[in-house]
């Protein structure tokens, strides 16, 4: 068989698709079938995806069919499809909308919702569930059919278990409407240059928007870093008009969000308020950051900050980095599912395997646009990723065999040879503004001292930051070494080449972050991103993991050796 030519998918009875990177139509086939699937393992050859039962009730709320996904990997397979798991994608499909939450019928209370069932079977299998006994309360429907009512405080908490459960709910409940604002999107910003949305973020905005009735309002929307996440945030705004809290993940990020709301919307200072550890304000936009409002003096104690979620009558809350969102705004998020909600990230992978509660309590994946997809169409740079694998010292080889797992991992990421391969890199590139990014803060210093650049850690006070930061942009900087401070929501748009010396162990979301400090388009030149690894540790075993989410993208490392 002419693999060139070959189909690039295998289908396999245990619901994996293993896909052939070198065929002919590999990067469409991947494409089609991300809405749908998600990766597992990506070596040099096969890349394997799995059909999860929550990859296909994200297929199903986007309003994929069972035909089209059947359609999807027909088309694409290079083997006979098993059958068995095809009728299995439509059981597991049509879940999704089996159980419905609606506003309240007719002579009951307003502070409650309906939970309907299609079927019996469903509804006594939900009364027999422990976890719910205390949220739900049967009874009989106008229709004779059985019902529950629940407390409007519960909703979200009641989605959550339902999912844990196996059965995702479509919430169809209504939304408040929350104080009107007066938002409208500039045709040329403030700044001076023209500026309207990119289709794709358009397309974005009216996913999670739709046609404003029942089942609409509120969703995940997956886009690459440097792509303009934040445009389709303001997008949304400008189509729902009305009061938005907005949660990051930093104050950096949170200046920006201020910057981008001026320069490009109607929305003058006043109506825009910071609430961070250095300024706690409120107006009708305002933009927090997650870990004021996840503060309290003690771990046993209250969340002070939480009253922000009801300072006023919100209509919208945005949630940037939706894939960091911490536990404790999980918890209030579920008390709020009468708020419409948007959540924004590169990618929907949480290390804590939380996927299922972003899409309970945030809302389904609406729109996942594929990285390739937009390199292609020039709207993010093209990115070439290297792995450059160093080999210890010899006078550490025996400290690290003898060493416990952790430290087994420092040692190798604090690999001194990694300060010369870094100092080579900056010197090979002296057209580009270059980002040197670790995790260890000794590992920093010593090579911001080497490189004779700035440190920025996340103790650094934010205004000197931002001197840097804003130093950078203009090009009075071309060096700058970052903690993991800079993983999130920092817009660098001039930086063209990342160093990485160091890592969060095999966090692939990390990845992503990293490389997407260097993705803005930057009128055809290319990003580069290189990643120092040492030879035969367990560095190389985790980096393996961190290139996954990458593989996912389409984008491929090469793999070269440094010899001191």
């Amino acid at each position: 068989m002419d693999l060139d030519s070959a189909k690039p998918l295998i289908v396999q009875s245990d619901r994996t698709l293993l896909l052939d990177v070198h065929a002919a139509a590999a990067g469409e086939a991947r494409a089609a079938i991300l809405p749908f699937a998600e990766l597992e393992k990506s070596p040099e050859h096969i890349h394997t995806y799995r059909i999860t039962p929550l990859s296909l009730w994200n297929a199903a709320s986007a309003g994929f069919s069972p035909a089209g996904i059947v359609k999807v990997i027909n088309d694409y397979s290079r083997y006979a499809v098993p059958p068995g798991i095809l009728e299995g994608f439509a059981d597991i499909m049509s879940r999704y909308g089996k159980i419905r939450m609606l506003p309240p019928e007719t002579g009951d209370t307003g502070d409650t919702l309906i939970l309907r069932c299609e079927d019996e079977l469903i509804a006594r299998e939900i009364e027999a569930a422990k976890v719910l006994k205390k949220y739900l309360q049967p009874k009989e429907g106008p229709d004779g059919a059985r019902v529950f009512t629940l407390r409007l405080i519960d909703r979200g908490t009641v989605k959550l278990e339902l999912i844990r459960l196996g059965w995702p709910v479509k919430d169809e409940a209504p939304f408040s409407k929350g104080e009107d604002l007066d938002l409208e999107l500039r045709k040329i910003s403030r700044s001076g240059r023209a500026f309207a949305p990119r289709d794709y973020q358009w397309d974005a905005a009216r996913a999670v928007c739709g046609h404003g009735g029942p089942g609409m309002g509120y969703g995940v929307v997956v886009l690459p870093c440097g792509s303009g996440k934040t445009v389709v945030g303001m997008t949304v705004m400008s189509l729902l008009k009305t009061n938005t809290l907005i949660l990051t993940t930093n104050v950096a990020a949170v200046h920006q969000w201020i910057e981008e709301l001026l320069d490009k919307t109607n929305l003058e200072p006043e109506s825009i308020a910071e609430y961070t550890g250095d300024s706690k304000s409120v107006a009708p936009v305002t933009i927090a950051t997650y870990q004021i409002i996840t503060w309290r003096p003690d771990r046993e104690g209250d969340f002070p900050h939480f009253h922000l979620f009801r300072e006023r009558p919100w209509g919208l809350i945005i949630y940037d980095e939706v894939h960091l969102l911490p536990a404790p705004v999980f918890r209030v998020s579920a008390e709020l599912q009468a708020v419409r909600r948007l959540g924004l990230t590169a990618t929907l992978i949480r290390e804590d395997g939380a996927e299922g509660a972003v899409f309970s309590l945030v809302g389904p994946k609406r729109c996942d646009v594929p990285w390739k997809d937009l390199e292609v169409q020039g709207w993010i740079a093209e990115a070439i990723c290297t792995e450059i694998r160093l080999d210890l010292p010899e006078n550490l080889r025996i400290p690290y065999a003898v060493a416990p797992p952790r430290e087994k991992y420092r040692i190798a990421s604090e690999n001194p040879h990694k300060e010369d391969a870094a100092r080579q890199l900056v010197e090979n590139h002296p057209e580009d503004q270059i980002l040197v990014i670790g995790q260890y803060i000794s590992q920093l210093e010593s090579m911001a001292r080497l490189l004779k650049a700035p440190l920025i850690t996340g103790k650094m006070p934010n205004p000197e930051r931002e001197r840097i930061y804003a130093a950078f942009k203009r090009g009075e900087l071309r060096v700058i070494v970052v903690s993991r401070v800079a993983n999130f929501a920092i817009d660098l748009p001039d930086a063209s080449c990342a160093v990485q010396i160091s890592g969060s162990f095999g966090s692939r979301q990390e990845e992503a972050q990293r490389l997407g400090r260097i993705l803005r388009p930057k009128g055809g030149k290319n990003a580069w991103f290189y990643t120092l690894v040492s030879h035969s540790t367990v560095e190389e075993d985790f980096a393996g993991n961190r290139q996954k989410f990458l593989a996912e993208q389409g984008y491929k490392y090469s793999i070269q050796h440094w010899t001191a």
